[in-house]
């Protein structure tokens, strides 16, 4: 009872100092065909690391030769085991009524050496079982070609630093779209390009005023050269869809001398991917382009490090995803004043930028440092988008909140609620959201988290060899959104028992 009334008093403040929309005391219903769908990835879930053929990816390496870099120095040999226990995760999917299920493919497993020479059939013949368990219930895959688990043999050779890779991904792309698109009819190429090319810079020790202008050029071409394959050889037959998802948190400024600087931040940290793909002009944003340059000379460079598109370049890649594809975890207020200026190490894509970030004190729900709760900020984000890029189809790919664990997890709901009422607030506005997935279906291994930081919906007990999964309160509060296709602020569910049961 305290707890929430604790939540109560917590959202009326917000209100107060917000003037959000959030106070709706109403239910509301979602858009027609609107689709509800749930996530997670291979290495973060799947177990199995060096099972049936599979070689080693980046992550197997990392947390194998130096697993303290995870917070509690765990990995993902065996995560949630799902490998084996496939059935059970779709059963989990049946009881939420989920209408589709977002999931990986592990490079590795399917092709061990990295390249098209040898299909590893154990590897293929697990996604051919989930993907035609999942189809037996109508539960649409939606499949991510690449959620970071790059094989340890191309990170090597220099990852998503060297341009070869776009025909690298290319080739392995062309293969699953063989292998499994005569069933899928979602694809995502490339999760979160930003955080690929933060991570490519990290483990490879380069420069990150460099590497990470290289890689995201090189992580566009790759994604639209898998779009151009689909397009041309395959959406007349198979009658698929593909897309890139995005991470994309919210800049705002509290102060209107830093509204620049909270554009630009915007620019960086995730128009520097969108805008290639979905402006008009299509290239990178004028102001990433300006200010880099501009660093560069001072900094003694020849040229700028952000790499130029060619014209022809910009032609490949504007208009290359039939979805505008959305991570969205946070939002920050920014500032940039003297105390920015030569503070971060020069080069590097902090210098560049050249802000600081803070947030509100109130903005924070639970005990986890990782989200914060501002849902004005998820609406301001799906605002801009829909103004900078002509309304494009939006499919929200994850969104989520994380807890330290326990099966009442008020605090999750809380968010989800308010976060699914700002999104519903911007379709008012005349977004086009054609869907919602969650993240995540169950915990996992949360990259450097490890397992201290819980996302799912179902609580896993990591300790059981059976990986044991319990649906948590927001399971049954986020089944019956799914499955009434309406919003009720005040829902609380009066069953603690996940039964599975027909339809919508």
């Amino acid at each position: 009872m305290l707890a929430r009334l604790q939540t109560i008093l917590f959202i009326l403040r917000f209100i107060a100092i917000s003037g959000s929309k959030v106070a709706r005391h109403e239910i509301y219903k979602f858009p027609d065909n609107f689709l509800f769908g749930s996530a997670t990835s291979s290495y973060q879930i799947e177990g199995a690391w060096d099972e049936d053929g599979k070689t080693e990816n980046i992550w197997d390496h990392i947390t194998h030769t130096n697993p303290c870099i995870v917070k509690d120095c765990s990995n993902g040999d065996v995560a949630d085991d799902s490998y084996h226990q496939y059935k059970r995760d779709v059963e989990m999917m049946r009881e939420l009524g989920l209408d589709f299920y977002r999931f990986s493919l592990s490079w590795t497993r399917i092709l061990p050496t990295s390249f098209p020479d040898k299909i590893n059939e154990a590897g293929v013949q697990y996604y051919n079982n989930l993907i035609d368990e999942m189809l037996k219930y109508n539960i649409e895959p939606m499949v991510t070609i690449f959620h970071w688990d790059l094989p340890q043999k191309l990170q090597e050779m220099g990852g998503w630093t060297n341009p070869h890779i776009v025909d690298w991904f290319a080739d392995y792309a062309y293969v699953v779209f063989e292998l499994f698109g005569d069933r899928v009819k979602y694809w995502i190429t490339i999760n979160e390009p930003r955080e690929i090319c933060f991570i490519a810079t990290e483990l490879l020790r380069l420069p990150p005023g460099v590497a990470n202008y290289l890689c995201t050029k090189n992580v566009l071409l790759a994604h639209a050269k898998a779009y151009h394959i689909y397009d041309e050889n395959f959406r007349s037959k198979q009658g698929g869809s593909i897309f890139i998802s995005l991470s994309a948190p919210w800049f705002e400024t509290e102060y209107e001398e830093f509204a620049i600087a909270a554009k630009q931040a915007n620019d960086f940290m995730w128009a520097l991917y969108s805008h290639p793909i979905f402006s008009e002009n299509g290239d990178f944003p004028q102001s990433v382009k300006e200010i880099v340059a501009t660093k560069s000379s001072e900094q003694g460079f020849y040229r700028s490090r952000l790499p130029e598109f060619t014209n022809e370049e910009i032609d490949y890649v504007r208009g290359t995803s039939d979805y505008f594809g959305l991570n969205h975890y946070f939002t920050n207020y920014v500032y940039r004043n003297s105390s920015t200026s030569n503070y971060y190490e020069s080069p590097s894509f902090d210098d560049d930028l050249e802000v600081a970030t803070y947030h509100k004190d109130e903005w924070k729900l639970g005990e986890s440092e990782y989200n914060k709760f501002v849902p004005w900020g998820f609406r301001k984000l799906l605002t801009r988008i829909r103004e900078d890029y002509d309304n494009p189809p939006v499919i929200i790919t994850e969104n989520g909140f994380a807890t330290h664990g326990d099966l009442d997890d008020q605090d999750r709901i809380t968010y989800y609620k308010y976060y699914l009422d700002a999104m519903l607030a911007a379709v008012d506005d005349g977004s086009d959201i054609r869907g919602y997935t969650a993240w995540s279906l169950m915990d996992n291994f949360e990259w450097v988290a490890g397992y201290t930081e819980r996302f799912g919906l179902y609580e896993v007990d990591f300790t059981s060899p059976e990986r044991t999964r319990t649906p948590r309160k927001s399971a049954f509060v986020y089944k019956q959104i799914v499955r009434s296709r309406q919003l009720d602020l005040d829902y609380e569910p009066d069953t603690d028992v996940m039964t599975i049961d027909d339809g919508h």
